[in-house]
């Protein structure tokens, strides 16, 4: 069941922050207010209000609450989503008083994730999440858990999983990780693999909305989902990738961050993001043209050193340039890198800056070996990247891309 086919109509949803100076409460709001509309709903109109802290009761104060009722009312508001997470007596607070079904920010994301998963993994691992969340949130339900069925909020789990008692979604719980354990076993063993084979990895990693699947379908034409949405795509893609020198790289699309990223979730999609943790170069891909570009790629480092990442190189490519005018675009260097993947402008100097940050230092060859060296030849077809051999009178004719320790064995047969 989707959002709109309930009631055949757009959900009309407003939204409720409370400042209390911890974050920036209204570049917070903008960023909701995107959630919003990626799960298929309106927001009318927004509501924020400087506290301290947020009511114990009702999240808002209580002249507060009382103007969102009549914006509920002369509004026909839909759905109220707050841009905090909420505990259980807030939400039925806030629901008893405005009688609008209320969810929060943590709730939303859950949703745009439920909505985007399609690997097996991801429905895995939002299912998870969803139920992580939920499970303090049962008690004193009740009733209200029957309004249910078909809106921003609901998805994933389902209704019968939500009245179940708490004994079945423990059990339902251990299934999932157990599930999920399976998963990532099989992804380790390709990933042994691709070490064991030598395969360089590249990692697309950043906030999302920043133009990771347009870029990766640039480089790549891997036909991955790219839309103007926050969270557009969810489970990783890997496509190969040939630098200009002949090497061939795995280029790896992650799921997108977002400010505030509920801890649930980034335990939830570890998994997902160690991809990006285990990679061997990391792209650190943001929206140069929004006023919010050094907070993303700071979201984006923050993550990476929790995963991590401290001794990975990181490209950080500055994307959707084509917005900006000259003046704006700073110099490039080999980690940061100015592009616009929507008309291909600065992918050659990307391409260029991937080069330099290889782990292993690559060198593109062509030699002539005798056939009294063919055992070389043999050690080249299983340690370095093979682009052609042909046998002539003289020898074997092999062209390909080898390490300093294979060239240092080969380099007297270079031709």
């Amino acid at each position: 069941m989707t959002l709109t086919d309930t009631a055949q109509k757009t959900a009309r949803a407003l939204l409720i922050s409370v400042d209390t100076g911890e974050f920036d409460a209204e570049a917070s709001l903008d960023e909701l207010c995107e959630l919003t509309e990626s799960a298929g709903a309106e927001p009318v109109l927004t509501v924020l209000q400087k506290l301290d802290r947020p009511e114990t009761a009702t999240f808002v104060g209580k002249g507060k609450l009382r103007e969102i009722q009549d914006i509920c009312k002369s509004q026909e508001i839909d759905l109220i989503i707050c841009d905090s997470e909420l505990s259980p007596t807030q939400l039925k607070t806030l629901e008893a008083e405005t009688d609008v079904r209320t969810i929060d920010r943590t709730t939303l994301i859950l949703d745009i994730f439920a909505l985007r998963a399609r690997s097996k993994e991801g429905k895995l691992q939002v299912e998870l999440a969803q139920l992580k969340y939920l499970l303090p949130r049962l008690t004193g339900k009740g009733i209200a858990m029957s309004r249910l069925g078909g809106g921003i909020g609901t998805r994933g789990p389902g209704e019968t999983k939500l009245e179940t008692d708490r004994r079945h979604i423990h059990r339902r719980m251990e299934t999932l990780r157990e599930q999920l354990r399976s998963v990532e076993a099989h992804r380790a063993r390709l990933r042994t693999r691709r070490e064991k084979d030598g395969v360089i990895t590249v990692a697309i990693v950043g906030y999302t909305n920043a133009g990771k699947s347009t870029l990766m379908n640039c480089l790549t034409d891997a036909g991955v989902l790219a839309q103007d949405k926050l969270f557009a795509t969810l489970d990783p893609t890997s496509r190969a990738l040939r630098l200009p020198g002949g090497i061939n790289v795995m280029l790896i699309d992650t799921v997108g961050l977002v400010r505030r990223l509920p801890h649930g979730l980034v335990e939830a999609f570890k998994s997902t993001l160690e991809e990006a943790a285990l990679s061997d170069i990391i792209l650190n891909v943001c929206d140069a043209s929004s006023p919010e570009a050094t907070v993303h790629m700071s979201v984006t480092a923050d993550l990476l050193a929790e995963l991590g990442c401290g001794d990975t190189p990181v490209i950080n490519v500055y994307n959707k340039c084509d917005r900006l005018s000259p003046l704006e675009i700073a110099p490039d260097d080999n980690l940061n890198v100015h592009i616009s993947a929507k008309n291909g402008t600065g992918i050659d100097k990307l391409l260029g800056a991937i080069e330099v940050n290889l782990p292993v230092r690559m060198k593109r060859v062509s030699i002539l070996l005798p056939f009294g060296a063919a055992g070389l030849a043999n050690e080249i077809r299983t340690k370095a990247q093979l682009l052609s051999e042909n046998y002539t009178a003289e020898g074997i004719e092999i062209e390909a891309v080898v390490d300093e320790a294979l060239y240092r064995k080969i380099r007297e047969y270079e031709r």
